[in-house]
């Protein structure tokens, strides 16, 4: 059993004051997120439907249900690629109401994709650097006349990328071209690129996707040293239900755009209406 399970098992989940768990250690802060009957509406059909959810400061949270569940639709409205039709999301205590998806980031949260998003053509290291673009020092003088306040926030914005790119020991590639890395290494490179804007809440959607078991209990190591190196709540979509049940602290379980369980996993893993969603409910004789 890896030193992340174990931990992972010695968290103890209690009650939030607005009706949710939360790790312990995260119960006198306040918390990272607060959807409140959060719902959204695509030509009269409810995708999501009064979705409620409170995430701690520090807590690694999954998100799972079916294909189709509106997982990555909850996702899309927490970031503001979507406006929800009704309820409310607060971000570090602040309404998020009427953002767009580059206010919600500036707030403090970012995300990767279930597709792979990077710029191909672009250098690993200039994949991380399009992260850092709000911790840029320097004016648009000093930048177009090359002044030294350039070269110098240059310099800072260089150890910065190759310093998150040693998370996942990537240094080595700065200087590759970030399409011909293999799957699992985009994947990771993903992760540091959305590192790098500073969030405190990082949302996964499905980060596990296309990698071996090797790189998954990796995966699941390294998402547990990024919460603890950068002190940040993690939300992820996955469906390896071994990364989940692994790494995540407190899980939600959505079918058809409405929770029907939240719990540690050992409550998850036993509850019958969780267990019916996915394999279906047994005929009867």
């Amino acid at each position: 059993m890896s030193e992340t399970v174990k931990r992972r098992q010695n968290t103890k989940m209690v009650p939030a004051p607005s009706h949710g768990i939360i790790p312990e250690r995260d119960l006198y802060e306040s918390p990272v997120l607060e959807a409140r009957h959060l719902g959204i509406e695509f030509g009269g059909l409810k995708a999501v439907d009064d979705f409620n959810l409170v995430i701690g400061k520090t807590e690694i949270a999954g998100l799972i249900g079916p294909n189709g569940a509106g997982k990555t639709t909850v996702f899309n409205l927490l970031t503001k690629v979507y406006q929800p039709t009704m309820g409310s999301i607060m971000l570090n205590g602040r309404d998020m109401h009427g953002m767009n998806t580059v206010q919600a980031n500036k707030l403090g949260i970012a995300r990767t994709f279930q597709n792979i998003r990077l710029f191909d053509n672009m250098t690993v290291e200039d994949n991380v650097r399009i992260g850092l673009h709000n911790q840029i020092s320097y004016g648009m003088f000093s930048g177009i006349f090359r002044l030294p306040a350039f070269w110098q926030g240059e310099k800072r914005q260089h150890e910065k990328a190759m310093e998150l790119l040693s998370i996942f020991d990537m240094q080595d590639m700065a200087k590759a071209q970030a399409g011909s890395l293999p799957y699992g290494a985009q994947r990771r490179l993903e992760i540091v690129r959305a590192l790098a804007t500073k969030p405190s809440l990082l949302l996964l959607d499905e980060p596990a996707a296309g990698m071996n078991p090797h790189e998954t209990e990796e995966l699941m190591n390294n998402i547990a040293r990024i919460r603890d190196q950068f002190h940040i709540a993690i939300m992820l979509i996955e469906h390896d239900m071994n990364l989940v049940m692994g790494v995540c602290e407190g899980i939600c379980v959505l079918n058809y755009g409405r929770i029907i369980a939240k719990g540690t996993p050992d409550e998850i893993q036993s509850n019958p209406t969780v267990i019916e969603a996915y394999l279906g409910k047994k005929k009867e004789g």
